[in-house]
């Protein structure tokens, strides 16, 4: 009984930490470049129960096997959805998005305030005033030496589909674009922002379309039927505990009474 009351809480707080990540997702729905989370799930692994007491004549120490048990499921990672999201055109000439795989490249501040390689999707750059590119949260771009780009003066930004940077017909700089072997090791930093947690990078083979946005790859639709579901998943083991608990009280008054 009181097993069935952890496995139970247990479900509540799978489902909480499953609600937030949707929560995220819908937050995020109209973000440039914003990728979707899904929470994966996972049973705890099985334990083995021993005995409180041993046989007579057993030493101590020396208690039977009682069986396995479990304690549920639980949240055991956020898995990020990498596919292609919908363009979104906007004649910008500092618009980016990236068509097939691949990520810009940008300097961003860690969680101790040091400047780190960081990986986007979201391609909505600008110039500081002394024309260096940045993205919406003002990160520096990088080129492929790994430098911050700078872009001189000029009446014309062309940006080719492999991201060489043109002003007025001369070839000035290229971004860094780049692919992972395995993207699953890849982990979010912030809303838009991916940290390589030690992927292997691999040649970029996609294509840069200037003038557009990539959208966020978030189904509305399907992360509303998600949040009804979690909602009722989350009731309902809500009311085993409620139910577990009104069984074991019952239980201890008439032990109490005998």
């Amino acid at each position: 009984m009181i097993r069935g009351l952890y496995t139970s809480a247990m479900g509540m707080s799978t489902q909480a930490m499953s609600l937030d990540v949707v929560s995220n997702n819908l937050a995020n729905a109209s973000t440039i470049g914003f990728r979707n989370g899904i929470a994966v799930r996972q049973s705890f692994p099985e334990m083995l129960m021993k005995s409180i007491q041993s046989y007579p004549g057993q030493p101590e120490h020396d208690r039977f096997n009682a069986g396995f048990a479990n304690f549920g499921v639980m949240v055991s990672d956020i898995h990020v959805d990498f596919s292609q999201g919908t363009l979104n055109q906007t004649s910008g000439e500092l618009d980016l998005a990236i068509v097939g795989g691949g990520f810009f490249a940008v300097e961003s501040l860690n969680r101790a305030g040091q400047a780190q390689e960081m990986f986007t999707r979201a391609g909505a750059f600008t110039l500081t005033p002394d024309r260096t590119l940045v993205n919406f949260n003002g990160d520096r771009v990088l080129n492929e030496g790994g430098a911050h780009i700078i872009i001189p003066d000029g009446n014309d930004i062309t940006i080719s589909s492999s991201g060489e940077i043109f002003v007025d017909g001369t070839s000035v700089d290229t971004i860094r674009i780049v692919d992972f072997e395995d993207t699953s090791l890849l982990r979010p930093f912030g809303h838009t922002l991916l940290l390589a947690n030690g992927a292997v990078e691999i040649p970029f083979t996609g294509q840069i379309s200037q003038g557009y946005l990539e959208r966020s790859n978030v189904n509305v639709m399907r992360e509303m039927v998600n949040m009804i579901n979690i909602a009722r998943a989350y009731e309902f083991n809500q009311n085993m505990v409620s139910i577990q608990n009104q069984t074991l009280q019952q239980a201890v008054n008439d032990i109490a009474r005998r």
